[in-house]
């Protein structure tokens, strides 16, 4: 939760707010809830209330300390766009990102509905920012169409899709207006299945519409061991973005 990262697809993570709740099936198996209901009732921890959402004020200025430029990964362990965040708090994290110019800012959310309200009306000078990412979790056609369809239509100079945990073919799935696409399979002891065909699915329409793909991972019960090849090679693409500030005022 910090500078650095292990996930594969970023260099470091920033959590101005912490916890969740679950809303579709790729919740289920929450990697973020695992982690932090272990330290429910801990004194002193960060995560002494285990999962329960809550700000983190002092957490909003971190990256503006952060001097290299790097990738983040904003609220790997929550959803920026959860209904408990008030507006004003989203826009405090958005001023932090504009102010930290030199990062790219890389925002998942599965609040699609809300993400694209506050876009196109109060935070829209968010979505305008050249700096920021902005992403929704697909696991499935259900749930992940309908929010890849309100990704399309929501302001932001770079859009992005996460199908991860990838829990059926996605079929012939339109890449339209998407800048990025990451796939992976679940990990973990509880770990749904992925399959090879899927993925390849996936690689195809990206190549065909010209879409960067990242694949992530296997997954499984030990990640490590299953890799991230896939036809013999791993994917590594990225958007195309512009060159970030070198300096900032912080």
């Amino acid at each position: 939760m910090s500078d650095g990262s292990r996930i594969e697809w970023t260099d470091a993570t920033w959590n101005p707010i912490r916890g969740c709740s679950k809303v579709s099936p790729g919740c289920k198996h929450c990697y973020a809830e695992t982690f932090a209901e272990r330290f429910r009732g801990v004194p002193g921890h960060p995560f002494e209330q285990g999962f329960t959402l809550r700000l983190v004020p002092e957490k909003l200025s971190q990256p503006l300390s952060w001097r290299r430029p790097r990738r983040i990964f904003v609220n790997s362990m929550s959803d920026l766009f959860h209904e408990a965040v008030p507006s004003d708090y989203i826009a405090s994290v958005g001023s932090v990102m504009k102010r930290a110019g030199r990062h790219t800012f890389q925002v998942l959310t599965k609040r699609h509905d809300r993400m694209q309200r506050l876009l196109e009306g109060e935070l829209r000078w968010m979505g305008a920012l050249a700096n920021v990412w902005f992403g929704v979790s697909v696991e499935n056609r259900r749930h992940g169409l309908p929010r890849m369809n309100a990704l399309r239509q929501t302001p932001a100079t770079v859009r992005f899709v996460s199908m991860e945990p990838l829990l059926e073919d996605m079929g012939d799935v339109d890449l339209t207006g998407i800048h990025w696409v990451i796939a992976g399979g679940e990990s973990g002891p509880r770990a749904r299945a992925i399959q090879t065909a899927w993925v390849l699915g996936i690689e195809r329409r990206c190549r065909e519409q010209g879409v960067p793909f990242f694949f992530k991972q296997w997954g499984g019960t030990r990640k490590h061991a299953t890799g991230r090849t896939l036809n013999g090679r791993t994917y590594d693409d990225f958007p195309a973005t512009p060159r970030p500030a070198r300096r900032d005022r912080s």
